[in-house]
């Protein structure tokens, strides 16, 4: 089943989520290489694809794992959440509909 990881930074995280972005990556890469992964990025804290020292407030990743337990123990593991960049993660059941 598919899951949504959605995580909130705490204020002005962005130099400790650029330190901790290559394991957060290789993490991602590795469940993309694994055929599990659906989609994943941050959400700029400002309207720009590049929102340079404004950073990020969050993440969101939408990934197919065995259970919901699954799911929140590989987020729980997460890069950021070790470097306290996540300020909270909510995993959810997530339905794909579109695109079909």
């Amino acid at each position: 089943m598919l899951y949504a990881i959605i995580a909130q930074d705490v204020e002005n995280s962005l130099q400790n989520r650029l330190a901790a972005r290559p394991k957060h990556i290789e993490r991602l890469t590795a469940l993309q290489d694994q055929g599990h992964l659906i989609l994943a990025g941050p959400h700029p804290s400002i309207d720009s694809n590049d929102p340079g020292e404004a950073g990020f407030s969050g993440s969101l990743i939408v990934a197919e794992f065995n259970s919901i337990e699954d799911a929140q123990v590989w987020a729980d593991a997460d890069p950021y959440v070790e470097a306290g960049i996540y300020a909270s993660v909510t995993v959810k059941p997530f339905k794909k509909v579109f695109p079909n």
